[in-house]
């Protein structure tokens, strides 16, 4: 496990909490429209220890609320991710975990150690074709990225369900399909594609406001609470 980067304030990625964002190397998605694709493989150079983040989250107490532990993908590396989640929670920290869902014992087990006070999944697609979607088509599960996902819906633990949407891949028969998969779930929001200059593969655009719009009109069938975030388009 290698820490890659730190965001040191964040009012963003930890719904109502002032936050610290920790980034790990290492991914087993290639999704082309990755903004953070440094950090997908094992080169990525490492910013600073555990302890050296420790440090700076203790200098921090009485400032952030809570640590959010993103990607990469966190549960490639259980054990190592639990023993920090288990120092930082020490210090009285809420942790939130981001997660593509692709190891969903890793996540039940953070959850029932107590170590995760927020997840956040990522859901990357429609189910016919997520794992083109995920780059990854060799030894794909989908039954895994399902079996995370109804783990959530159970209600164990605070969760929010998320969709970056790309022009060229997403369309409405992706939210109608989500919309059946994961109605009833506790949070769900659509994204926009945002062009980080850091894109696994270059040539993706974003859709307009009032076509995500029509997006989010599919989701509410099933998910009243819906919502756009993050766009100001």
């Amino acid at each position: 496990m290698k820490i890659c980067g730190l965001q040191k304030t964040t009012l963003l990625d930890y719904p109502g909490k002032v936050a610290a964002t920790v980034f790990l190397g290492g991914c087993n998605f290639r999704c082309p429209f990755c903004h953070n694709s440094d950090l997908l493989g094992g080169s990525a150079p490492e910013l600073m220890t555990s302890e050296e983040l420790l440090t700076f989250l203790r200098r921090r107490h009485g400032v952030l609320e809570g640590v959010c532990i993103t990607g990469g993908e966190p549960t490639l590396w259980p054990e190592e991710v639990a023993g920090l989640m288990s120092r930082i929670k020490e210090m009285d920290y809420l942790v939130k975990l981001d997660t593509n869902g692709g190891r969903p014992q890793v996540l039940r087990d953070l959850c029932s150690r107590g170590l995760i006070d927020y997840a956040a999944m990522d859901i990357k697609a429609g189910r016919w074709h997520y794992a083109e979607v995920c780059g990854v088509e060799d030894g794909f599960r989908l039954s895994a990225i399902e079996e995370s996902a109804a783990w959530l819906m159970e209600g164990r633990v605070p969760y929010e369900f998320r969709t970056t949407t790309v022009k060229g891949i997403h369309t409405a028969a992706d939210f109608t399909d989500i919309a059946a998969w994961i109605g009833g779930c506790e949070r769900y929001f659509i994204q926009g594609f945002v062009d980080s200059g850091n894109v696994l593969k270059s040539g993706f655009s974003s859709y307009s406001r009032a076509e995500l719009e029509a997006f989010l009109r599919i989701v509410q069938q099933t998910i009243p609470n819906a919502e756009i975030r993050g766009v100001d388009y």
